[in-house]
């Protein structure tokens, strides 16, 4: 099949080594965060934060979490442009919501008078929530969401990217914890443009079931 998306996507792979002398232009990371900002989530919950680590000072801070485990992706700290934490709320409440509600009133989507209305979705934030208040499995999954939108976009941009569960979480939310302010992070995302001689990834032809194995049409 022959498409600029499928194109796209058929040239994505999770990169094993960058380039450290290339950059993300500007432009381009305003068109990410942007697309970022209108990922999809339950009930336009946006539950998420994005800490985007691109300063040497935040970089040594992320490579210093990398203490016993996972050596083989502290390389991507430095050599790629950026990092971003992926941290999701993991106790959302209905004040949370009430800042999706007011924005939407802002952003004429919702009226005033309906306010009160536009709670009722909300009941599914409640459904989600533990008894101790916890609401990190729901909320967990929304960033997943907002992790894919973002890893389609990259390859649009023609940016690549590693996606990184691989990372100390303990250390890495006790590193950014002011940053994170109460929010979870559990995955990571190096940025940039990978190294053409040697990320050997990149030379690898893509391989996926094949669609008759995945896709059922009723």
């Amino acid at each position: 099949m022959t498409h600029p998306i499928i194109e796209d996507l058929t040239s994505r792979h999770t990169v094993k080594k960058y380039d450290a002398s290339r950059k993300v232009p500007a432009a381009d990371l305003d068109i990410l965060f942007e697309a970022m900002r209108l990922s999809a989530s339950s009930i336009n919950s946006q539950p998420w934060k994005f800490i985007v680590l691109e300063s040497d000072a935040a970089k040594t801070r992320m490579s210093k979490t990398f203490v016993t485990m996972h050596e083989y992706n502290k390389k991507h700290v430095f050599d790629s442009s950026q990092v971003i934490l992926f941290a999701h709320n993991p106790k959302y409440t209905r004040e949370d919501y009430a800042k999706v509600v007011d924005k939407g009133i802002e952003d004429k989507r919702t009226s005033l008078e309906n306010r009160a209305a536009a709670f009722g979705v909300y009941l599914f934030a409640e459904l989600n929530t533990a008894e101790n208040g916890d609401t990190s499995t729901w909320t967990k999954a929304q960033t997943y969401l907002a992790l894919g939108n973002t890893l389609h976009v990259l390859a649009r941009l023609k940016i690549d990217s590693t996606p990184m569960e691989g990372i100390d979480i303990e250390l890495v939310n006790k590193e950014f914890s002011e940053e994170l302010d109460g929010y979870q992070c559990d995955v990571a995302l190096a940025i940039g443009y990978h190294h053409p001689e040697e990320d050997f990834n990149a030379k690898l032809p893509k391989s996926r079931l094949a669609l008759s194995e995945i896709l059922v049409r009723i």
